[in-house]
């Protein structure tokens, strides 16, 4: 039965609007973004399908190019999914740069996981911190292949520079869905902070964004 036959005090936009985003499930929140469901199935009903196969909210907007696959979500749908996933990584940088410090690994996973969980290339990113550890800009400084990117540590300073950075978190992802870091990952983070040293900017941490999961290097223990 098609949300349109149901009583308007329970379907998802209308109680949005008369009682706020806050009164409704996970499922009726992503019904509302869906707008319509397929044949057989309302939008809460295809909402809740996808809340099951990616296990949760989180996972399911980072699914990015795998939601082609999933029947009913035509290229519209994919489009809002695609805006509202936009959307939620520029708050959340929004919300790193108003930040008074970065203290724990913690605070930036988030931020990383939308921007690079569902990318299909490596991608290299450095968080430029100032003295107090708030954040003067997010660089994306390079771009590889399915498999590797190269990182130079003479333009990684160079950039350091421009920005009279006082510290740095660097990221980038695993395509392959591992989120270990490779003897390469761990020489690459040394050479990195030992050259970044030499003109007083801290490494603070580096994560390795792969599928769902960041992995810290400073809960790891290896910086």
């Amino acid at each position: 039965m098609g949300i349109s036959s149901w009583d308007e005090t329970e379907r998802p936009r209308e109680r949005l609007l008369a009682k706020g985003a806050g009164a409704l499930s996970d499922a009726e929140l992503v019904a509302v973004l869906l707008r319509t469901g397929v044949r057989g199935k309302s939008a809460v009903d295809l909402a809740r399908e996808l809340l099951k196969k990616y296990d949760g909210v989180t996972h399911m907007l980072e699914a990015g190019a795998e939601l082609e696959a999933v029947k009913g979500l035509g290229p519209a749908k994919r489009a809002q999914f695609a805006a509202a996933v936009e959307l939620a990584r520029r708050s959340l940088q929004e919300k790193l740069k108003q930040s008074a410090a970065l203290t724990s690994p913690g605070a930036v996973r988030d931020y990383l996981r939308l921007k690079l969980a569902s990318r299909k290339e490596e991608a290299f990113v450095c968080i430029w911190l100032d003295a107090q550890h708030k954040v003067i800009d997010i660089e994306e400084a390079f771009t590889g292949t399915l498999t590797q990117t190269s990182v130079y540590p003479r333009e990684i300073v160079k950039s350091a520079l421009r920005h009279n950075a006082a510290a740095v978190i660097f990221a980038h992802n695993h395509p392959s869905g591992v989120a270990e870091p490779s003897r390469s990952d761990e020489l690459l983070t040394r050479d990195l902070r030992e050259a970044l040293a030499l003109i007083e900017v801290k490494v603070l941490d580096h994560f390795i964004v792969a599928g769902h999961h960041a992995m810290s290097f400073a809960e790891r223990g290896l910086l």
